[in-house]
């Protein structure tokens, strides 16, 4: 598959940085249909070296950091056990997690807010949300019939990214708009 809608914002000799669209996978799934993902995309369009450091959801549109060495990767990367596919806040048993967010405009019934996960759970901004009662737009796995009903598409977007370069030490900072 081609390059055509992935936007490549920043490359050097050891990160790359891509605004992943909308329903496409960062890696490839187990079934067969689930095999186009962006590391794909990238690896047969002149970037055989790249490697996911962080993943976004199949519908989670964004920025996304990619290595193009070993080293880059290990210094980047944070891994996370297999998990099923929906979860739960659950304070007994459950792993730590800290979103902290911020309203940022009302607009009528809903809120545009910025979150900013401190930990790295799978569904973590899509969990918090629900568990305070503010369930994602557009959310087709964890919304209810109003909010899945209120936007087209999961209204998640990774809009910025700081992280410091491994090999320079230059802290950097990435920013790409929500495009809803």
């Amino acid at each position: 598959m081609p390059l055509s809608n992935i936007h490549i914002i920043h490359e050097d000799a050891g990160v790359l940085v891509i605004n992943k669209p909308t329903l496409l996978l960062s890696v490839p799934g187990r079934a067969d249909d689930n095999k186009d993902c962006l590391i794909t995309r990238l690896q047969e369009n002149g970037y055989p070296e790249a490697r996911i450091v962080h993943r976004l959801d199949w519908e989670t549109s964004g920025i996304i950091l990619l290595a193009r060495d070993a080293d880059t990767h290990r210094e980047l990367s944070r891994y996370d056990p297999p998990t099923k596919p929906r979860h739960v806040v659950d304070h007994e048993f459950g792993k730590n997690a800290l979103t902290f967010w911020k309203i940022l405009e009302r607009c009528g019934d809903y809120c545009r807010v910025e979150l900013t996960p401190i930990t790295g759970r799978s569904h973590q901004l899509r969990v918090h949300m629900l568990s305070i009662g503010h369930p994602l737009l557009g959310d087709g796995l964890y919304a209810h019939p109003q909010a899945l009903a209120a936007w087209p598409r999961l209204c998640l977007h990774a809009s910025m990214l700081s992280f410091t370069h491994p090999q320079t030490g230059e802290r950097l900072r990435f920013e790409c708009p929500a495009p809803f």
